[in-house]
């Protein structure tokens, strides 16, 4: 029997946390291993505890979750990171990915999308709630994102460039390693590589970048179309 999904949660609403905390775990049998309302102790209580993915709010007093999740990376801390929030600002939404957040989701969404997301972002997947795909787009039609000074697409070999594409449609490492028939093992030193080379830190990151630059077919389906596959980004469901 497979073990529990372990989740940390951080909100300063003391109703939400633990409304939250009772949906995970009594309708989707998850652990929820750690709890906060203060956002300074997030940071050391999520390394303490290591969870499987830690869901931070994103509008806090003292520390905002965006600066939460740069403190968790900064320390060395890999969790992915859910942010869940009542904002839906395409900034907040940019700042989150592009910081490396695993998903952005929105208080509003039905509870069991919002299982459904978290349960997809532990596997590995990119996931945004769907009222803000639009917004999503909308970012992708302003430019690319630049990768580290010296880099580009260039430096990626023909292998890279594919399971960047297949990162951009919101596949785990062991989805790619299906879709392309190599390990998984490949495909996380194929990804490691991509990150270095293009100056990125999270696959977020990588995934945002391919899009906006077009590697393989995600810009234009993510645009075009909602429900196709390069919509895994945008859509938790």
């Amino acid at each position: 029997m497979a073990e529990p999904l372990r989740v940390a949660l951080v909100d300063d609403h003391g109703l939400c946390r633990r409304g939250l905390g009772e949906l995970l775990e009594l309708r989707a049998g998850m652990k929820v291993v750690a709890t906060t309302g203060n956002p300074e102790e997030g940071i050391e209580m999520i390394q303490a505890h290591a969870p499987d993915l830690a869901v931070i709010d994103l509008r806090m007093p003292q520390l905002d979750g965006l600066r939460l999740l740069r403190g968790l990376r900064d320390a060395g801390s890999r969790v992915p990171v859910v942010i869940l929030t009542m904002s839906d600002s395409r900034e907040d939404l940019s700042a989150a990915l592009r910081m490396g957040a695993r998903g952005y989701l929105l208080k509003d969404m039905d509870p069991q999308d919002v299982i459904d997301a978290i349960t997809r972002a532990a596997r590995g997947e990119l996931v945004v709630a769907p009222a803000m795909a639009a917004k999503l787009a909308g970012l992708l039609e302003e430019g690319p994102q630049r990768a580290a000074p010296g880099s580009s697409l260039d430096q990626l070999t023909v292998r890279e460039r594919e399971i960047l594409a297949q990162v951009a449609r919101g596949l785990s490492n062991k989805a790619i390693a299906r879709e392309l028939g190599i390990s998984h093992d490949t495909v996380k030193l194929h990804v490691r590589h991509i990150l270095s080379k293009l100056g990125f830190s999270s696959r977020v990151e990588a995934a945002v970048f391919a899009i906006e630059n077009r590697v393989g077919e995600g810009a234009r389906a993510a645009r075009e179309d909602a429900d196709t596959p390069a919509a895994r980004l945008v859509h938790s469901r």
